[in-house]
């Protein structure tokens, strides 16, 4: 990659705000809200599951609609790691489920009254639990999948470092969309006056440098709409990855942005949709595996 001189003040705050890049950013977070209202409605769902001590530490869960061991999709909403929660993060929900594979929604406190260390160790609490209980929600404990958008992507892939003593819970495959994963130009941002970051907590919560060997199969995808500095990220963890022989399928798709990416999920009209359905071993999903960049224009 060709150096480039660093971003800063306002240039680096507008680089970290996707949502100037689009109409409206209240059109979307009314549709997350209105989509996943309806998903709720669904027979089966369970809210409000309780997976760690934080009152925040919740999920809302979809079974898979016929009966067996199931893959499952755990998916972590974005936000600048302040913003939404599992009540707004289910608008794929009814999509994994027709495919056949359950849907998690996962819930955790948001900046600043949560750390950062706090937050990436609540969604690693969550994939523990979903793991441990596996069988009472009739999901296959080998077919644990994981993905996030956003900030949901850098928490996402900081559940693959491992954290003390205690390996990370084996997954099947994980999906990052549109991530934020160098939290150095992030600590000078305006996003920072929620995270409160220094030096240490940048280098602790910044995943391509933490990667180990031996990574699940990985997608990773982005709008064709993004800031600069999203697009940065993006090739920066697509290296990393890479050099860990994890990138299973690296995504650009050109009609998208930061904030309609995600619906693409489970869509098997999609690129991003067949890729993370043929990671699942779901029907609609793209034979095989590609370590080459896609460009998505459909």
């Amino acid at each position: 990659m060709t150096a480039r001189t660093p971003l800063t003040g306002a240039r680096l705050d507008r680089a970290y705000s996707p949502s100037h890049l689009v109409p409206s950013l209240r059109h979307y977070l009314d549709e997350y809200a209105d989509r996943s209202a309806e998903a709720r409605r669904a027979p089966g769902v369970r809210t409000g599951l309780r997976y760690g001590p934080g009152p925040a530490e919740k999920l809302d869960f979809w079974p898979a609609a016929r009966p067996g061991p199931a893959p499952v999709q755990i998916f972590v909403h974005g936000g600048n790691w302040q913003e939404l929660t599992e009540r707004s993060s289910a608008f794929a929900a009814l999509s994994f489920r027709r495919a056949g594979a359950a849907f998690a929604a996962v819930g955790y406190g948001l900046a600043p009254a949560t750390p950062l260390d706090e937050i990436v160790a609540a969604v690693r609490r969550c994939v523990r639990w979903i793991h441990g209980h596996a069988a009472a929600l009739g999901v296959d404990p080998e077919r644990l999948h994981l993905s996030g958008t956003s900030a949901g992507a850098h928490l996402a892939a900081m559940a693959l470092v491992p954290a003390g003593p205690d390996r990370p819970v084996p997954l099947a495959g994980v999906t990052l969309l549109s991530g934020i994963y160098d939290l150095e130009p992030v600590s000078r941002s305006y996003v920072n006056e929620a995270l409160r970051l220094d030096a240490d907590a940048v280098r602790r919560n910044s995943p391509p440098a933490l990667l180990p060997g031996g990574l699940p199969p990985v997608v990773l995808a982005r709008g064709g709409v993004e800031t600069e500095e999203y697009v940065r990220q993006h090739d920066l963890m697509a290296d990393a990855l890479r050099r860990r022989g994890a990138l299973a399928a690296e995504l650009v798709e050109e009609h998208r942005n930061h904030f309609d990416l995600p619906y693409d999920l489970a869509d098997p009209a999609t690129p991003l949709g067949r890729a993370v359905l043929a990671q699942m071993g779901l029907p609609g999903g793209r034979g095989g595996h590609d370590d080459r960049p896609a460009e998505a224009t459909a």
